[in-house]
């Protein structure tokens, strides 16, 4: 790297240290008995064992003077003060303040959060306990949540995550993709006067969610909904009041957004209503119980004991000194299967940056690919890229220790094992002398064992987490969720790059409106078409192509 300081320069020597044969992970644990001890963490509902990552005392020593020298403790004082940390949008970040954190910069939010929570805890109550009926008098069973991004990938995994606490009566369902497919598949068991669509949009005119909310509407109204009672059916959560109202939704049924809360992590908003919907309010509030308890330990507990900073530090460790580019978040619980896919969004939106804050170029690689499924459906899977491949990935294992009923403790047993062996097979791998000698113990002939020994070497020394958590609770689940929140700020921090704004999704927003408007104009010559501005010039050749390509197999199918 251009630039580097002696921290820097440290550690990469470190990192070539320990590619030495003398420092694998196992030499490591032989060499430390307390190993395993020292390099584990508490906080709130989770523990954390980094024994069997690429560190030492030495390395994690000068990882923390990194931490240091970038100012991390006085970016994690200026998140929480509620300073302007988002500068290219000139905002402050302050989803802490929705579980409880109220920054002493902004004061004023407290009550904007008090006002807004009691708004959705009156009309959660009202709708669980049948003081908000549907048009005919019935009770709303059926609850569709409109939106995209952060407004559906929060809520849908919470609300995944928190099987055992769904309220009986109501089922829940999420809504985001503008494929006119998702949404007629939702709505093709639903009757109007039972269901609830909550409409999640900061500005009220997302494309995938405007589209969704019409189709959703046009449907009500079709299968025998009336124009009278659609306030009974139809809320919104939103900063754009007058656009819901135009809608057709009562201003009375409008949840406020805030610009201070990104969509990455509005689930802690009232874009995430249709969790306390689809559980309890109480669960609710346990959720952004757990997830205070974590922004108390990232703020007060110093750099050496503080989870989410070790981790944190440990994946700018791999991204910049290991060259590692992807990390697989491997949940071993059902219930958690659509993490990865929010740990997406709050990872690789907030991380995938070019500039630092002050508009520089970095001089180093941020972000990683984050990916990764739940469970043991893994290992008949990728896994075997984790294990065998000659890529290394970082990876990042979550265990729950109790299973959520009594009658699937013994199931339960046959999920940890696998958990904790897969964990202990990247660390140890099998030797070209193992393999030898299981098979020859298995009574292999010495022709077979020398044509298919190599191909069983495991080589072992991949380095990976895990988090382990008591239960699967709504509050270890909001503690387990802000880590991960912290984690991402961490890194931002070491890069100097502003982890709160998403240029880059942008662009193709705006490059899709003339392509549309091409689209629509060619089957139908009513519909307005673009302006000039937004056409600006000729499409490319690829693009011009596949619109052609498009519109004559429309007419030859005849769905044009």
């Amino acid at each position: 790297m251009a630039n580097e300081t002696d921290t820097e320069r440290q550690l990469l020597q470190h990192q070539i240290r320990l590619t030495q044969a003398d420092h694998t992970l196992k030499a490591l644990f032989s060499r430390d008995s307390d190993r395993a001890a020292r390099l584990t963490f508490e906080a709130p509902h989770l523990t954390a064992d980094f024994s069997k990552q690429h560190i030492d005392s030495s390395s994690l020593s000068v990882l923390l003077r990194l931490a240091e020298e970038k100012n991390l403790q006085q970016a994690i004082s200026n998140l929480f003060a509620g300073q302007q940390v988002n500068n290219t949008e000139q905002r402050a970040a302050l989803h802490m303040a929705l579980r409880g954190h109220i920054p002493s910069a902004a004061p004023e939010v407290a009550e904007e959060i008090k006002r807004t929570q009691q708004q959705m805890a009156d009309f959660v109550n009202a709708v669980h306990n049948g003081a908000w009926l549907g048009q005919d008098g019935g009770a709303i069973t059926n609850i569709v949540n409109i939106g995209i991004g952060g407004s559906d990938l929060g809520p849908a995994m919470v609300t995944a995550a928190l099987q055992d606490y769904l309220n009986p009566g109501i089922t829940c369902h999420f809504v985001s993709n503008v494929d006119p497919a998702q949404i007629d598949s939702v709505l093709a068991g639903l009757t109007p006067e039972s269901t609830l669509f909550i409409i999640v949009s900061k500005s009220f005119g997302t494309l995938e969610t405007t589209q969704n909310a019409e189709r959703a509407m046009a449907w009500f109204k079709a299968h025998g909904g009336s124009n009278e009672p659609i306030s009974r059916h139809f809320v919104a959560v939103t900063t754009n009041l007058p656009a819901a109202v135009s809608f057709g939704i009562s201003e009375d049924n409008v949840f406020p957004m805030w610009d201070w809360v990104g969509g990455r992590y509005s689930l802690w908003s009232a874009a995430g209503i249709a969790i306390a919907l689809a559980t309890s309010w109480q669960t609710f509030v346990d959720l952004l119980a757990g997830a205070a308890a974590m922004d108390q330990h990232f703020l007060n507990q110093p750099l050496e004991e503080n989870v989410p900073v070790i981790a944190g530090l440990l994946s700018v460790w791999y991204r910049n000194y290991w060259q590692a580019e992807s990390q697989a978040i491997l949940p071993y619980s059902q219930p958690l299967h659509l993490l990865p896919s929010h740990l997406q969004q709050l990872d690789m939106e907030s991380l995938g940056k070019q500039v630092t804050r002050d508009g520089v170029s970095v001089q180093q690689d941020t972000g990683a690919i984050i990916w990764g499924c739940a469970g043991t459906n893994g290992q008949h899977s990728f896994h075997q890229l984790l294990h065998q491949g000659t890529t290394l990935i970082p990876t990042e294992f979550i265990a729950i220790a109790c299973p959520a009923r009594a009658d699937r403790w013994e199931p339960h047993q046959h999920l940890l094992a696998n958990c904790f062996a897969q964990s202990r097979a990247l660390m140890t791998g099998k030797s070209t002398e193992e393999v030898e000698a299981e098979m020859l113990a298995a009574g292999a002939s010495t022709e077979e064992i020398k044509r298919l020994a190599a191909h069983k070497v495991v080589p072992g020394n991949r380095p990976s987490t895990t988090l382990l958590l008591g239960r699967l609770t709504p509050q270890s689940l909001g503690s387990l969720l802000a880590y991960y929140e912290a984690k991402v700020f961490v890194q931002s921090a070491i890069w100097q790059i502003n982890a709160f704004d998403q240029w880059g999704v942008e662009l193709g927003k705006q490059l899709s409106r003339p392509i549309a408007s091409r689209l629509l104009t060619e089957r139908n010559p009513a519909t307005p078409r673009a302006t000039t501005n937004e056409i600006s010039a000729t499409l490319d050749p690829s693009t011009e192509q596949l619109i052609s390509l498009c519109l004559k197999t429309q007419d030859s199918n005849n769905t044009r």
